[in-house]
């Protein structure tokens, strides 16, 4: 990995600076706001702004760069992010706010695509994998470093968000500087959501609760905090244990999905955190209780929606999964919309741990239905499943892509299916007492048959489906 980073650290340090900003003003405004007398209803209403802001982007950006170019998008938005960051201190009002969330999530769609898309033009096959790996790392200390910035200043001041601001501004040096000529773009092929919904329901279901999860964990997460009678360091340790906790469970997570049926691992995972969620709910705990707890449901949530997406991916031709992606990214963003309002009216119903109550019913959700279509469909053999990718919701359906063909795109799969081919052979020769011919290798021009199983992706999507 450290020879991918290597040629790619300029790029990678404005990424993790683009997240140092993005991370300090989500927190930032929650705990302001409360100083500020906004209500909770109100706050929520302003932090669903990004994720509308976010949604739109993901539909609309990807013309805008095709029409005017990575390099003006980029340079326009990143301008446009610093002084909206600037502008929260300046105007504290849930109307002016949720308009500047709304034009702060559209921006940060637009820039993750732009600097998604030339890491992707400066990887090759063989360290794409690991310069995407290097993305999601970056990304996590980014916002883990953006919570403890924010014990340096005065929440009520204008320090606070002018640090953010500044190191946004700072996050487009590096990158501009260093990614040379504005890769190939083309916008993201789409599969209509009837289509998606057959091939995997759990997975439509599942990244749609999801969105909610995540939207109201981090959207909500510091109003929570404020009400709760939390001071700034215990809600910065608070967000920077969730995103710990799914940095260290992605892998080992993930790679026990690939050999066992990921359907029960994602009920079992979200089961577990639907009782914990609930816990917190009733038991009110101390800090020392609530600190581990963040660390337990990252360690869930961010795995469960890598699992999901391969899940989803187990029933698809790689052909297919790029707008299959697509198709669950837009379904995460409508979950994510409506996150933080139900979470703020429920606080405001209820109280403030009615925060967990919402978490802990869309786990539960979650697990039910995995329940149920365990019920209604086998699942595919681990010898038929592809290869769980460590995904994370920060990223755009730009990122999914690539890092499925980092990992579905094996330079070592072929060599492997000759070698398996020839012991076969080798071994139906010995059982016969027979000497069977080699195949021959293959020759310019050769194409294989139709439905033909590709070894990096198993069998044919008629035979995965069942």
């Amino acid at each position: 990995m450290f020879a991918a980073v290597k040629d790619s650290w300029a790029l990678l340090l404005g990424v993790m600076l683009l997240m140092v900003g993005n991370g300090m003003q989500g927190t930032l405004l929650g705990i302001r706001g409360q100083l500020e007398g906004i209500g909770t209803y109100e706050m929520s209403i302003v932090m669903t702004g990004y994720f509308a802001g976010f949604l739109i982007g993901s539909r609309s950006i990807p013309g805008l760069i095709g029409r005017v170019g990575h390099v003006r998008v980029f340079a326009a938005l990143g301008s446009l992010i610093s002084a909206v960051l600037i502008a929260y201190a300046a105007a504290p009002n849930w109307i002016a706010w949720s308009f500047m969330r709304v034009l702060i999530g559209f921006s940060f769609c637009g820039v993750y695509i732009s600097a998604e898309s030339w890491l992707n033009s400066s990887a090759d096959k063989e360290n794409r994998g690991q310069l995407l790996a290097a993305y999601m790392i970056v990304q996590s200390i980014g916002i883990v470093s953006a919570q403890l910035m924010l014990n340096v200043g005065d929440p009520s001041g204008y320090f606070l968000f002018v640090i953010p601001s500044i190191l946004v501004s700072l996050a487009f040096t590096p990158i501009l500087l260093s990614a040379g000529r504005a890769p190939d773009f083309s916008t993201e092929t789409r599969m209509s959501f009837r289509r998606l919904w057959t091939v995997s329901p759990f997975g439509c279901v599942g990244i749609f609760l999801m969105g909610g999860i995540f939207s109201a964990l981090f959207g909500m997460v510091s109003v929570w905090g404020t009400q709760a009678g939390l001071n700034v360091k215990e809600i910065s340790l608070f967000v920077s244990a969730i995103y710990v906790g799914g940095l260290v469970a992605q892998y080992p997570l993930g790679y026990l999905s690939d050999r066992l049926d990921r359907r029960q691992m994602v009920t079992v995972l979200t089961a577990i955190a639907a009782v914990a969620m609930f816990y917190l709910f009733i038991a009110t705990p101390g800090f020392a209780v609530l600190l581990p707890m963040a660390a337990l449901l990252g360690a869930i949530s961010n795995p469960v929606y890598s699992i999901l997406v391969a899940y989803t991916n187990d029933f698809l031709d790689r052909a297919e999964m790029a707008a299959a992606s697509a198709g669950l990214m837009f379904l995460y963003g409508i979950g994510s919309v409506a996150g933080p309002v139900v979470t703020g009216w429920m606080m405001e119903t209820f109280g403030p741990q009615a925060f967990f109550l919402f978490i802990s019913v869309l786990f539960a959700c979650l697990t039910a239905y995995g329940l149920y279509r365990m019920t209604q469909r086998a699942a595919p053999s681990s010898d038929d499943t592809g290869t769980f990718a460590v995904l994370s919701p920060t990223v755009t359906a730009y990122a999914v892509n690539y890092t499925l063909d980092a990992v579905t795109d094996d330079p070592d799969a072929e060599a492997r299916a000759e070698a398996e081919a020839h012991d076969n052979l080798r071994a139906a020769e010995a059982a016969s007492g027979m000497a069977l011919p080699l195949p021959a290798d293959p020759q310019e021009g050769d194409t294989p048959f139709e439905g033909a199983a590709d070894p990096a992706y198993g069998t044919n999507t008629e035979e995965r489906q069942g």
